[in-house]
């Protein structure tokens, strides 16, 4: 209730009398996958088009090996980082307001914030590798004509902001098993990135299987830490800065 009253009253500018230096700015907020999604198999495992291929319309997620869902840690996440962004004048679009549910599909995900003309889409996940690896990465959209071209230069620089200000922020290591270990990897296989109008990133904020990785993002104040180090990443490139 107090999430939504906070978003509502930045929606309409009534967070205080002194705008706050995001206002005016649109994000969406993409808690990935959803609690209920196992229970709803013929909706989520129907492919939908992504622009260059077909693809299942959302999985169920990952978990910690003790149990924590993904789905559980985004929207925990998301909602944190709502807060903090709202807080600083932005109107923040939640592409999904529960964690009982299932999807939205993949493509409904972009629809959004296509639709809202967003300044910066983030779709907030947690990776399942290997339990002896561990860290996290940016998926920025790759170059892919009449698709991403519009976007491929802003979200690769959204992409850069928000791995310096995780980085440096959560002190969680890049990870060393994808990509080139730079903590950034260009993906053409993502409906969310593919089919977005607006700037957009995934960030996989660790690896759930690993124990470091997992007991930091398991915890209150881990999932506050990465809820700061995400919106000041957002703060950044809202407003210009490196």
């Amino acid at each position: 209730m107090l999430l939504a009253l906070v978003l509502v009253l930045a929606a309409v500018g009534l967070t205080g009398c002194v705008p706050g230096p995001l206002a005016g700015k649109v994000v969406v907020l993409d808690a990935g996958h959803n609690g209920a999604n196992w229970a709803y198999p013929a909706q989520i495992n129907r492919v939908v088009w992504i622009g260059n291929s077909w693809k299942q319309c959302d999985t169920t997620g990952t978990a910690t090996n003790a149990g924590y869902p993904e789905h559980a840690f985004t929207f925990d996440v998301v909602n944190r980082i709502a807060q903090r962004l709202s807080a600083l004048g932005a109107r923040v679009v939640l592409t999904r307001t529960s964690d009982s549910g299932w999807g939205p599909c993949i493509n409904g995900r972009a629809a959004i914030g296509n639709a809202q003309h967003a300044d910066l889409a983030i779709s907030v996940h947690g990776d399942g590798a290997s339990p002896y690896v561990r860290g996290f990465h940016v998926i920025r959209p790759a170059l892919l004509p009449g698709l991403t071209d519009t976007i491929y230069g802003r979200s690769a620089w959204l992409a850069w902001v928000l791995k310096t200000t995780y980085a440096q922020d959560t002190w969680m290591p890049p990870a060393s098993y994808i990509g080139d270990g730079g903590g950034i990897l260009e993906r053409s296989d993502l409906g969310g990135l593919n089919l977005s109008r607006v700037p957009k990133v995934f960030i996989e904020c660790g690896n759930m299987r690993n124990a470091t990785d997992a007991a930091f993002m398991s915890s209150i104040a881990g999932r506050d830490r990465i809820a700061y180090a995400i919106s000041e990443g957002a703060r950044r490139f809202l407003l210009g800065h490196s």
